[in-house]
């Protein structure tokens, strides 16, 4: 799968370009709708099937007080995005000057830089461009003139509830994590590089692999039951979210750590992906290190008898 920051980098030449787009943060089941549309087009048509999207939420330049947090991170998005099938991702960073761009702006100029649009493929009340300009009627009367379809997918619905973002971010902060990965269609997993942390862990005999999760929605605070996979094999992991209240900082600052069971490596600047599962506990402060460490102990057991 390619990633491209311009369209004119796709280089697809005379080839004709299928298109799914919008924000996909998660590649939830209604995203996942969408994507299967725009490949299904593209194997029909001998085309190539592009996920256009975008480098930052939108509002993050155009309402930064209604940001939400991300659920997955950009790494994770690709991966997801890889696995449904899609040849190519045009990410295009979403500046001062895109946000200004009119809806019937952004279509036209991405249909000259990429040639031969067959379809575009977008939820049904999906809207774009500044001051929300653009929508699917909009996308139709532009393919009537430019010669490409437009698919307005309805929204997908579980347990008689729309399927969004917004409620995966809700079912994740409240640690419903059944109900998220429901949603996502996938497992529903954390996903960080891993930074430097201040060896506390290894000094105790449970090193554990720190997660930059900057942005990320994450459930309540706690230890969790969680595994994680890296190429030679999937490792039990005990994950701690939170404060760490018991050592002792003027600014406490969150902490999402992962220790690997039986395993034994470097793992800094590697982006890890930890799948939470039971919670074992709620985030406490201890008398004394010496008692964290011990209940570290008793969470480390813990997690190797979960199933």
């Amino acid at each position: 799968m390619k990633l491209c920051r311009a369209a004119k980098e796709l280089g697809n030449g005379n080839q004709k370009v299928c298109l799914a787009v919008g924000v996909f943060d998660g590649l939830h089941l209604g995203h996942q709708q969408i994507i299967r549309q725009t490949v299904t087009d593209a194997r029909q048509h001998d085309a190539l099937a592009l996920i256009v999207t975008f480098d930052r939420h939108p509002h993050a330049i155009v309402a930064p007080d209604k940001l939400p947090p991300r659920i997955y991170s950009p790494a994770q998005k690709l991966r997801a995005a890889q696995s449904l099938g899609v040849d190519a991702v045009l990410e295009i960073p979403f500046d001062r000057a895109f946000s200004e761009k009119t809806g019937e702006q952004f279509v036209r100029e991405m249909i000259c830089d990429l040639g031969r649009v067959h379809s575009v493929c977008v939820g049904a009340d999906f809207v774009f461009g500044h001051r929300r300009s653009g929508d699917v009627a909009l996308l139709r009367q532009l393919g009537q003139e430019c010669h490409f379809q437009v698919h307005g997918l309805p929204a997908v619905s579980l347990d008689g509830e729309v399927v969004s973002s917004t409620r995966i971010r809700e079912a994740i902060r409240v640690g419903n994590l059944d109900a998220a990965s429901q949603m996502l269609g996938r497992p529903y997993a954390i996903s960080g590089r891993v930074v430097e942390g201040d060896r506390l862990g290894r000094q105790w005999g449970f090193p554990t692999a720190n997660l930059d999760t900057t942005g990320l929605v994450l459930p309540p605070h706690g230890v969790y039951a969680a595994v994680t996979r890296l190429p030679e094999r999937m490792y039990r992991a005990a994950l701690n979210i939170g404060l760490r209240p018991t050592v002792a900082s003027a600014r406490p600052q969150l902490r999402v750590e992962a220790h690997l069971l039986d395993f034994s490596g470097d793992l800094y600047g590697l982006e890890l992906e930890v799948e939470p599962g039971v919670k074992l506990r709620d985030e406490k402060r201890f008398a004394s290190p010496g008692e964290l460490q011990a209940q570290i102990q008793r969470d480390v057991a813990a997690v190797r008898r979960e199933d």
